[in-house]
């Protein structure tokens, strides 16, 4: 098996399968203030020596949300605004919808878009989270202003729509959050029971020239799920974890094994951000059984701008690294047994 940080500075050509979706966890602060405008926030300080800003994404189509990260960080933008826009951009657009992502993305049983997104900020450590949100295209930029106007981490259904609305955020009907493609797809559930392949899921972590280090995430769940379900994507230590270092993972099914965290506490210990997924994975593997091993994945990335990847699949991922000119793709091959 080859080593992914050594991959990762070469340009991989080629695309596979989008297959599955991205988790997110993350630990909670009681702050609320805005670290990018806030002029009384105190940066955590670090050893920027060493620190070189970068930017990752899971899956070919979030190219386009890492080049807009790479122009930010570039522009010295504080790495939660480059998250946060970058999210949006991809959220807000019925053409990506089909990836399981934001306006266009596939509704419940009930046919009604409900979303969840997820952002956390490694130093200081905040979070905010949103589940199961109707009405509104951008549920990133809703999940940034709970982690800093509310006084919780996490909203769900109704509550997370009326904190929308208090917010200033405008309320859409359910159809212009539908794409042809969704539309369609929902009618030939609710007609021949024919169902979605796939939960695709958009996960990004951003270095900045300062050393801060975001990571956020951002799905529509599981195509025609049950009303109010929600999977791993926002919740901590499952599939999105920060402190100073940041790791972002895949599946529907992690929730049980907290494997970002655990990512996390591995490149603490010294591990680099490649071999960290392996252990992780490779641990999950001999816990439930290669038989059972259900389509997973792990990215990460460290303050040095370090990057890596585990995968029970084939699982592409694209970055960018200060020195370099440009946005790469690798493809993590899966870990044998």
């Amino acid at each position: 098996m080859s080593d992914p940080d050594e991959e990762g500075k070469k340009k991989k050509k080629g695309i596979c399968k989008v297959v599955n979706g991205t988790a997110v966890d993350v630990n909670v602060l009681s702050e609320n203030r805005n670290s990018s405008t806030d002029p009384s926030f105190t940066k955590v300080s670090c050893d920027l020596g060493d620190t070189r800003m970068a930017a990752l994404g899971t899956w070919p189509f979030s190219i386009p949300a890492v080049e807009k990260m790479k122009s930010l960080i570039l522009k010295g933008q504080h790495s939660t605004d480059c998250i946060e826009e970058a999210i949006t951009g991809i959220e807000n657009d019925r053409e990506t919808g089909h990836y399981i992502v934001g306006r266009g993305g596939y509704p419940n049983r009930d046919g009604l878009v409900q979303c969840d997104a997820a952002v956390m900020e490694g130093t200081p450590g905040r979070f905010g989270a949103v589940a199961a949100l109707h009405g509104v295209g951008t549920p990133m930029a809703v999940a940034r202003r709970v982690m800093e106007r509310s006084t919780h981490s996490m909203l769900v259904g109704e509550g997370a729509v009326t904190f929308a609305k208090e917010q200033g955020f405008t309320l859409e009907d359910n159809e212009s959050m539908m794409s042809p493609e969704s539309s369609k797809a929902y009618q030939e559930f609710i007609e021949k029971n024919e169902r979605c392949r796939g939960h695709d899921t958009l996960g990004l972590i951003a270095l900045d020239l300062q050393g801060n280090i975001t990571v956020g995430v951002s799905t529509s769940g599981a195509p025609f799920k049950s009303p109010g379900r929600v999977g791993d994507s926002p919740l901590p230590g499952c599939g999105l974890y920060a402190d100073n270092m940041a790791t972002t993972g895949d599946g529907d099914k992690i929730m049980c094994f907290c494997p970002s965290f655990h990512v996390v506490q591995l490149m603490k210990q010294g591990l680099s951000p490649a071999s960290a997924c392996q252990t992780v994975v490779n641990d999950i593997q001999r816990r439930i059984g290669m038989g059972v091993m259900f389509q997973f994945g792990l990215m990460a990335m460290n303050m040095k701008g370090d990057v890596g990847a585990a995968s029970s699949v084939e699982f592409p991922y694209a970055f960018w690294r200060q020195g370099s000119n440009t946005v790469e793709q690798n493809i993590q091959l899966p870990l044998q047994e």
